[in-house]
């Protein structure tokens, strides 16, 4: 599975524009490290609403970008947010942070 899907992210690039896709890249790439943090500062003190908030925002702005697997994980951390078994979060989390590394690697080389 590539790390970002070219169909979605070449989709919002024509709706967002040439211009302006750098600074949509440049925005995610500022936040979702500050959402990983909120899902793990979460996690850490077992702040269930805070941690399904948090997997819900990076599913979806990794989602705009077709970054599917990150996008993935984090639905999966939203559900156990929503199921309350954020024991169950702890091996995502690692995977969390690949997953996010190698989307922000895609996303850098993709800016123009």
């Amino acid at each position: 599975m590539p790390v970002i899907d070219k169909t979605t992210f070449d989709e919002l690039k024509q709706m967002s524009g040439e211009d302006f896709i750098n600074e949509l890249i440049d925005t995610f790439l500022e936040d979702a490290p500050k959402m990983i943090g909120e899902i793990k500062s979460a996690f850490a003190s077992n702040s269930v609403e805070t941690f399904r908030r948090a997997a819900h925002s990076m599913k979806s702005n990794a989602a705009t970008f077709g970054a599917n697997q990150l996008a993935a994980l984090a639905k999966e951390l939203e559900m156990l947010g929503k199921e309350n078994k954020l024991h169950e979060a702890g091996d995502r989390l690692e995977a969390l942070d690949e997953a996010y590394a190698s989307v922000r690697d895609e996303l850098t080389g993709l800016k123009s």
